[in-house]
């Protein structure tokens, strides 16, 4: 699917007093030289009747509406300047996901939504957020609005067939350049992915009336009217798919092969506060209930020890991930989480903006070569002698490459935050049995009740395997971090180094450096032989600045157990078909940066929303995928040897 973007080749033009960008690729506007923003209004907005609908919904429904060509963002803006005027008052939710294959770059979108002074709030927070050119879904949150945004990255023809059915998408706009100038979005193999998204009640609206786009619609079995169209058109497209039209031509054998290893969406979601436990008070844990209450939902959290005792309990939390090849950037576990991470951890004052220099202690040529393939300015060649501006004694015979766009997490300020929040709960306790219910699911501490709860999430690391039968195996992995005072030569707290290990300033005065990794390894007390692996790993690539620092023998140190699945993905997801038993474990080293995504991967599953990965990165996620699949015996056909009297 993926490949490097290319962002939009615009011209301007000044019509009556509105600066419009037109597409060198496509040879058209981006919106209507009448008025942009009343025709997405008319087209658009009451082509599938949002102002009532937008209004009608009930507490804790969420509605989807999805999205050909998010352009300039004009269609989404509107949308959400409806959305601030007509929400109820109460906990239901609008969730846009839309696709664009050229994305403007942003001072191009900040000279386009200039047109509309009206948006400019709105614009803001977008811009905000507004992601690099990188391929893959980019979720945009913003709670406060009860909204979000996936911006799909990439070529339509490439994106909506990866698409996980999650939920049902409610509302389409079908927009983009027109079919003459833009041939490919309208065509069948795009259209029947963007049925296969919705269901009975699903509507859609177009600028476009084109015959391609009709007939389209129509084999589907989805009823569409021509009404008039803005201003000077004559007439635009509506839609709706009806159940009464059920027995037309459907897209049922490609909803069948085409449908992500998930529970079927079988019946309504119920519109209600959900009151969900989650057993293991990790980073998985505090995201999953973050994720949640930031939908308004109750969250009770048990663990038997206090919030972080475990593997996420460090007292920093590097966000250092290893990019991959561009192209492989839209299903990049990796890749996809570092990007989230850094639109989910600046909300909290846990978070610390800095840069990190990779080491390029094994392929340098690899590892260098990144820096041509992602967007300009993100990524940035150290030359041997650079890391000298910062200390003298900061020499390294090696090159590397500096991420410019990273961070660092306090995870017990972090914590603290998280736990603040009215809607989540924590409790100490032992969980030791899950009993599955018609009406939900109930939690044993020993023999006594904890309660009753809709959806239960263990996040309990290897402890998941014992709560849970034919849970994935989870194998340990030691790991210890090292801390010392060095005030005479402390680093900037705006860079981090990483070589295999990493170390940097963990405040004004202590300095962090780590981590031992010993597989197989269950003990937890902090050792001097890992302090002495940690200084033989800074050593290794910055010998003169290791042999000022103090005696190993005077280091401070945190040593701990990590959960790693068996092909290093994490586990997640619904643990078994028709429960509402879900998990989410086996982060290993890397929880901090796969938690955020992760959570609201796990929460598209449990309330039924949009899913913010593909659909091949899901089936690597799953928590079922190492079940060993039970192929049906074929019937042995043994031929009628009877032998027939000669006649």
């Amino acid at each position: 699917m993926s490949q490097a973007i290319q962002t939009a080749d615009l011209d301007w033009r000044m019509i009556d007093g509105i600066d419009v960008p037109i597409s060198k690729q496509f040879g058209d506007a981006y919106f209507s030289r009448d008025n942009g923003l009343l025709e997405t209004r008319h087209v658009f907005l009451n082509g599938n009747d949002l102002p009532e609908r937008l209004a009608q919904l009930q507490d804790f429904e969420s509605f989807h509406v999805g999205e050909t060509g998010f352009g300039t963002g004009l269609n989404i803006l509107a949308l959400w300047q409806l959305w601030q005027k007509v929400r109820p008052q109460n906990h239901s939710r609008l969730h846009v996901v839309s696709v664009e294959k050229f994305p403007l770059s942003k001072p191009d979108l900040i000279r386009a939504l200039n047109a509309w002074p009206e948006l400019q709030p709105l614009s803001e927070q977008l811009l905000e957020q507004y992601p690099l050119p990188i391929a893959g879904c980019h979720r945009l949150s913003f709670p406060d609005e009860r909204f979000i945004l996936d911006l799909w990255l990439g070529d339509a023809h490439d994106v909506f067939p990866v698409m996980a059915k999650t939920s049902q998408i409610h509302a389409w706009f079908l927009d983009g350049f027109a079919p003459a100038c833009n041939p490919d979005m309208w065509e069948e193999h795009v259209l029947s992915h963007i049925v296969r998204l919705s269901g009975y009640g699903t509507t859609f609206s177009s600028f476009s009336v084109a015959g391609v786009l009709k007939r389209g619609l129509k084999q589907h079995g989805i009823r569409i009217s021509r009404p008039r169209g803005f201003r000077h058109k004559r007439e635009m497209l509506k839609a709706i798919w009806l159940e009464e039209d059920k027995d037309l031509p459907s897209t049922d054998d490609l909803i069948i092969c085409a449908e992500p290893p998930t529970q079927p969406i079988t019946q309504p979601q119920q519109h209600k506060q959900r009151h969900i436990a989650i057993v293991g008070a990790g980073i998985a844990g505090l995201s999953c209930a973050w994720a949640l209450a930031q939908r308004g939902h109750s969250v009770t959290l048990f663990d038997q020890a206090e919030p972080l005792a475990g593997g996420s309990g460090n007292p920093l939390a590097l966000l250092n991930p290893k990019l991959c090849p561009i192209e492989q950037s839209a299903e990049h576990l990796m890749t996809l989480t570092w990007q989230h991470a850094m639109r989910h951890y600046p909300k909290f004052k846990a978070f610390r903006a800095l840069d990190i220099h990779q080491i390029a202690l094994k392929k340098p040529e690899e590892l260098l070569g990144l820096i041509d393939q992602y967007p300009t300015g993100l990524l940035t060649e150290d030359q041997a002698s650079t890391a000298q501006a910062e200390s003298p004694s900061l020499q390294s015979e090696f090159s590397s490459l500096c991420l410019n766009e990273a961070g660092a997490v306090s995870p017990h300020q972090l914590r603290d935050q998280i736990l603040a929040s009215p809607l989540i709960q924590f409790q100490q306790a032992q969980i030791t049995q899950i009993e599955h219910l018609s009406t939900g699911v109930e939690l044993f501490s020993h023999t006594q009740s904890v309660g009753q709860f809709d959806h239960v999430v263990v996040c309990a690391a290897r402890q998941s395997m014992q709560l849970i039968e034919d849970y994935p195996q989870l194998k340990p992995i030691r790991g210890q971090v090292s801390w010392l005072s060095q005030p005479d030569s402390a680093l900037s707290t705006q860079h981090a180094y990483s070589y295999g290990g990493y170390c940097m300033q963990l405040d004004a005065t202590q300095f962090i450096l780590g981590a031992s990794f010993y597989p197989n390894r269950e003990d937890s007390e902090v050792l001097l032989v890992d302090h002495v692996h940690n200084y033989n790993l800074i050593h290794s690539v910055f010998p003169h600045y290791a042999e000022q620092l103090p005696a190993v023998e005077t280091w401070q140190g945190r040593a701990s157990v990590r959960a790693q699945s068996l092909d290093y993905f994490p586990v997640l997801g619904s643990v078994k078909a028709e429960t509402e038993l879900y998990t989410f474990a086996g982060l290993g080293s890397k929880g901090f940066l796969y938690a955020p995504l992760c959570s609201e991967v796990l929460v598209a599953q449990v309330l039924s929303e949009p899913c913010p990965i593909p659909m091949s990165l899901l089936q690597k996620l799953s928590a079922q995928r190492f079940k060993k699949k039970v192929k049906a015996k074929k019937a042995y056909f043994k031929p009628d040897q009877t032998i027939k009297p000669i006649e």
